[in-house]
């Protein structure tokens, strides 16, 4: 791994390139190009041999990639060639499905506990997990050396989940709640705002060009009302 940064777009591109990794191997695919791969992911072919350069030369000109060998190099990159223990804490809707899907789907996590503060939800059964309350949090931290945690809280809890977990040795929180997390320096945090994916999405669900003409229409009569406002007989 090169010394110099490497920037968080570049990182977060990886493992999309590793799940279509994953499914060119199961499908018995041996060699990919840079252009094949842009096909598959929707980044373009220059693109992807940029971020791969950024780790080490793994293609062969006029061949391609190898697509198990750029899958075990980015394993190894990524920090997924072993199993990464993790934690859940808040077990409502969203943090039970997460906590479902990385136990059956997901084999490069380890769900290892399930936590939360509400005495309903607290012993119930997610998969093979029981929901262990709040304050037992630091002890399996501890015990498993976790350093991802995974955040369901609501918004007014976030803040003091994220103290808490980064107090006993957690160094990178996906964060789900619609919430700006404060954490000290060498603490990553990924924002996952699905209300605000949602909203975005909705833009081009609609008819774009009609709303942005609609938008510069408006723009223009609010343009002509302030200049005759301001006109003088």
């Amino acid at each position: 791994m090169p010394s110099r940064n490497i920037s968080k777009s570049v990182v977060k591109r990886l493992p999309i390139y590793l799940r279509i990794l994953d499914q060119l191997i199961r499908r018995g695919v041996e060699m990919i190009s840079s252009k094949e791969l842009s096909n598959e992911s929707g980044f373009t072919a220059e693109q992807i041999r940029k971020d791969l350069a950024y780790f080490g030369a793994f293609g062969t000109r006029g061949a391609g990639y190898n697509t198990v060998f750029l899958r075990e190099k980015l394993l190894k990159i990524i920090g997924l060639d072993s199993i990464t223990d993790t934690i859940v804490i808040g077990s409502g809707n969203l943090g039970t499905a997460l906590t479902r899907y990385n136990l059956t789907k997901n084999p490069y996590v380890n769900v290892v506990a399930v936590f939360d503060e509400n005495p309903e939800l607290i012993g119930k059964k997610i998969d093979s997990l029981e929901v262990m309350p709040i304050e037992k949090a630091p002890g399996i931290i501890k015990k498993y050396d976790i350093k991802v945690c995974l955040i369901t809280v609501p918004a007014n809890a976030a803040q003091v989940v994220a103290d808490l977990v980064v107090k006993h040795g957690v160094k990178a929180i996906l964060n789900f709640a619609p919430a700006k997390l404060s954490v000290p320096e060498g603490v990553h945090v990924h924002n996952a705002d699905l209300t605000i994916e949602l909203q975005s999405l909705i833009y081009y669900s609609s008819a774009e060009e009609e709303r942005l003409e609609r938008l510069d229409k408006e723009a223009k009569d609010n343009k002509s009302r302030s200049s005759k406002s301001f006109s003088y007989d």
